[in-house]
């Protein structure tokens, strides 16, 4: 399997794998993607596809956090200004679960055969994958029943937003995945009021 990415916007690197999640590094600090995001990665027989769910920014150093600098700087950028070196002590990682996986050219919602590669690149998926793979919201099912720091209403929104915003009409898209949401969770009310209620842009 060969596919260029050269037009693609490249998102970080993956650092960490398991066959439900990865995590990636950053390539520039606070450059995360939003939360929500659909992204994907590439092995050598599949594309993996997965929805942001967790960032951090932290010290390079495990166990070492970063101490206040700015007491006699006017504003945040001043600080990195000042210690340039900073720059190279933090790095910024987000952390991805996987929903899909795409093999000669067709879709499966389901788990890949084997996690993602450590050093494989992250990519933010594009407008057109984006509406292709949200032509079944069989991966509302992962996110449902994932069990995450984030809690699962807040993981949900934040993918449907996302998603929604490459379609002319984003509202109708919202209103289909309610539908959909609506059988999945079996007329649980207050989980769907609570997803649907944020929803909004």
């Amino acid at each position: 399997m060969n596919i260029r990415m050269d037009n693609a916007q490249r998102l970080g690197e993956v650092i960490e794998a398991s066959t439900t999640d990865f995590t990636a590094q950053c390539f520039e600090l606070f450059q995360s993607p939003p939360l929500g995001s659909l992204v994907k990665t590439i092995d050598e027989s599949a594309e993996l596809f997965g929805i942001v769910c967790h960032a951090t920014t932290a010290s390079l150093e495990t166990g070492r956090r970063p101490i206040a600098r700015g007491k006699d700087e006017t504003n945040d950028e001043a600080i990195y200004q000042s210690n340039p070196q900073l720059l190279q002590l933090l790095r910024s990682e987000f952390s991805v679960l996987v929903v899909g996986h795409k093999k000669n050219e067709k879709l499966y919602y389901y788990l890949p055969p084997k996690p993602a590669r450590i050093h494989s690149f992250v990519y933010l998926s594009s407008t057109d994958e984006m509406k292709e793979f949200s032509q079944s919201f069989d991966f509302l099912n992962v996110l449902l029943n994932s069990h995450l720091l984030i809690p699962t209403e807040e993981l949900v929104a934040a993918a449907l937003r996302q998603i929604s915003q490459v379609f002319e009409d984003p509202y109708s898209f919202l209103v289909t995945a309610g539908k959909e949401l609506a059988i999945l969770l079996g007329g649980d009310f207050n989980q769907i009021k609570t997803i649907m209620g944020k929803l909004k842009q």
